[in-house]
């Protein structure tokens, strides 16, 4: 216990930005990364911190993907450059909706 409660006096509580997902949440709903950031927490309960990073290496990433989505965000990329050498060979015509120009209003 703390001799000076410091973080209650200013009324912020620096435990919470831990556990982004698990803080009560504006309409009371889970958010969207609750269940991953769980079954880290839930993996690495009593392991010490030695331990968890090595045994609950799957569910850190699982999170940290929910969270960030980088994996999703290579992927993309990889996908837009293949589409772009393809347009580029001449194999793929882009639909007229995907141009980016409008139609013409009446």
């Amino acid at each position: 216990m703390p001799f000076w409660g410091l973080q209650k006096q200013l009324g912020i509580d620096v435990d919470s930005w831990l556990l982004r997902q698990s803080m009560p949440q504006p309409h009371g709903q889970a958010a969207v990364c609750h269940a991953f950031e769980r079954e880290w927490v839930e993996c690495g309960h009593g392991l010490g911190q030695t331990r968890a990073r090595r045994e609950c290496q799957l569910e850190y990433e699982d999170f940290m993907e929910c969270m960030n989505r980088t994996k999703m965000a290579q992927r993309l990329r990889i996908i837009l450059e293949q589409r772009d050498r393809m347009i580029k060979e001449g194999k793929y015509t882009p639909p007229t909706y995907h141009t980016g120009k409008e139609e013409p209003r009446p």
